[in-house]
């Protein structure tokens, strides 16, 4: 799949049903970004550019398409933690502290 096909291919019930099925599984280290991405795409300030890099993250991250399969053990998250940190790094920018805590609250929420 292409960047552009990844785009296409995410949607908000696909990120969460992801997130809240493979949470334990893919842990901290790869939803915290995952969810600092989405809550700076949901943001009207992000500019367009930055929320497809996001997209394009995201819909890797839920696709069951991937390099390394997610059921593979200690590895297969490794893959999608790539993309996600690339990605964050290129909207980082974009990514305010409001997106970050609400990140936090939400992976404290799931893990305490």
């Amino acid at each position: 799949m292409s960047e552009n096909q990844y785009t296409q291919a995410y949607s908000d019930g696909s990120f969460w049903d992801k997130v809240k099925g493979y949470a334990k599984a893919a842990g901290e280290s790869v939803l915290e970004p995952a969810l600092k991405l989405y809550y700076a795409a949901s943001d009207p300030d992000t500019p367009v550019w930055a929320k497809g890099v996001i997209y394009g993250a995201l819909g890797y991250f839920i696709s069951p398409i991937d390099a390394i399969p997610d059921i593979t053990p200690i590895i297969g998250y490794t893959d999608d933690l790539g993309v996600l940190v690339a990605a964050v790094a290129t909207t980082a920018a974009h990514i305010k502290d409001e997106h970050a805590q609400r990140a936090k609250e939400t992976l404290k929420q799931w893990f305490s």
